[in-house]
C-alpha cells in the first residue's frame, strides 16, 4: 500500500525528510528532555537567544527551565571523541513580535570533536540539501567571524563603537559607517575595508579577490585563505552557484570563531537556516573540542507542493438508518482503506440532504 504523506504537516514531513539526510551523512539521532536546570542557561546567558528564560520549580524545589537553546545542551552532555548527532527538537523562548513565549520545532546538526575542512563541506552539504528538499529557490550566505575580527583588532575603537559598527555591518549601512570612522581618524585603508564590507556580496569567485585586497592583518589573510579553499573544494557542486558571500549575517563575536552561514527560502522574511563554528562554546564548558553546526527553524517552513488545507476524503460512503447492517458498512470501508484510499462514513436521511457524521 502506498505510503499517505497528506496527514502530516509541513514541519513534521520536512523533520523526517531532513532526519533521512542527516543520518545518510553518517549522523545519529540526539534526544534530550524539555527542560534542564536553569544555572546551565544561567551561565550560558551570552549565548541564547532572547531576552527571558521559560522557568519553574520542580518538586524537589530546583529551579529548571524549558530549554530555550539545544547546542548548549549537546555540548553539556558531549562526553569527548569524534560526536556526529542530529535532532528534531522544541525550544521554548520568547516570539520575535509578541512578548509571548513560544513553543518553536527545529531540526539540525552538531559535529563535535575535529573539524576540517572536509567536516565543513560535508555540513554545508547537508545545509544545502536541506534547502534544497523545503524549496527550489534557495540561496546559502556565508560569512567568517574570524576575518571581522581581524578588522577589529586593526580598528582600535571602545566596546560601544563595536556595537555601531557590527550594526552598520548587518543593515549594510556604509555612510554611517564612513560616519563613524571619520570621527575617530581612521586610517584610510581600515576604513576603505570596513567601507567594501559593509556592501560586499555575491558569488564567490567575484567577492574573494575583493576580501583578498583588504586583508590588513595576519588574521584577516588566513581568513580569506580558509575560505578561499573552501570555495575551491566547492567547484565541481551542484550548488556551488547557490553560495555567496555576505558579512551581512555575521552574529554573536562570544559564540561563532570562524565560518558563519545562513540559508533563505523565497517568501518567507527571515533565515530558515542558521549554523557555524562554535569552538567558543566548548571552551565555555572546558572540552578540548572543535564545533559546527546549523539549525533549521521548522516552523518558517511554507508548503511547497501542498495548499496546506485539509483535504476532502477520497471516497464517501453514505448509508441510510437500518438499511444496511453497521459490520458490512464498516467491512466495506476497510476495504477501501487496505486499497490505499481515504474513507468518510456518513448517514444520511432519506428526507433530507443532509449528511450527518
Amino acid at each position: 500500500m502506498e505510503q499517505k504523506w497528506d496527514v502530516l504537516t509541513v514541519e513534521e514531513s520536512t523533520g523526517i525528510e531532513l532526519r533521512r539526510i542527516y543520518a545518510s551523512h553518517g549522523y545519529t539521532p540526539y534526544k534530550m528532555c524539555k527542560f534542564e536546570p536553569y544555572d546551565l542557561y544561567a551561565a550560558n546567558r551570552s549565548f541564547i537567544t532572547g531576552e527571558h528564560i521559560l522557568t519553574f520549580t520542580d518538586i524537589n524545589g530546583k529551579l529548571m527551565a524549558l530549554k530555550p537553546d539545544i547546542t548548549i545542551s549537546i555540548m553539556k552532555g558531549y562526553q569527548g571523541g569524534e560526536q556526529k548527532s542530529y535532532y528534531n527538537e522544541y525550544v521554548y523562548r520568547e516570539g520575535s513580535t509578541a512578548r509571548e513565549f513560544r513553543e518553536i520545532p527545529q531540526a539540525g546538526v552538531e559535529r563535535i570533536g575535529h573539524v576540517d575542512l572536509y567536516e565543513e563541506l560535508d555540513v554545508l552539504s547537508m545545509a544545502a540539501e536541506s534547502l534544497e528538499h523545503i524549496s527550489e529557490a534557495w540561496i546559502l550566505n556565508l560569512g567568517s567571524m574570524q576575518f571581522l575580527k581581524g578588522l577589529l583588532e586593526e580598528t582600535h575603537c571602545s566596546e560601544e563603537t563595536v556595537k555601531r559598527l557590527l550594526s552598520c555591518i548587518k543593515s549594510k549601512n556604509r555612510h554611517e559607517i564612513e560616519e563613524i570612522l571619520k570621527q575617530l581618524f581612521m586610517d584610510k585603508r581600515i576604513l576603505e575595508a570596513w567601507r567594501t564590507l559593509a556592501v560586499l556580496y555575491g558569488p564567490f569567485k567575484e567577492t574573494l579577490p575583493v576580501l583578498e585586497s583588504i586583508s590588513l592583518n595576519d588574521q584577516m589573510t588566513e581568513a580569506f585563505r580558509e575560505l578561499s579553499a573552501l570555495d575551491r573544494a566547492l567547484d565541481g557542486t551542484a550548488f556551488q552557484d547557490r553560495i555567496h558571500l555576505d558579512f551581512s549575517i555575521i552574529s554573536d563575536l562570544g559564540y561563532y570563531n570562524g565560518l558563519v552561514f545562513q540559508g533563505f527560502t523565497e517568501n518567507v522574511h527571515a533565515a530558515v537556516l542558521s549554523g557555524g563554528r562554535y569552538d567558543h562554546l566548548a571552551e565555555r564548558f572546558d572540552k578540548h573540542a572543535q564545533a559546527i553546526g546549523f539549525a533549521v527553524y521548522l516552523d518558517l517552513i511554507r508548503p511547497r507542493d501542498r495548499s496546506g488545507a485539509q483535504k476532502d476524503p477520497e471516497t464517501l460512503m453514505l448509508y441510510y438508518d437500518e438499511r444496511i447492517p453497521p459490520e458490512e458498512v464498516l467491512a466495506q470501508a476497510a476495504r477501501k482503506r487496505n486499497e490505499g484510499y481515504s474513507v468518510r462514513i456518513a448517514r444520511r436521511d432519506p428526507d433530507s440532504k443532509t449528511l450527518k457524521g
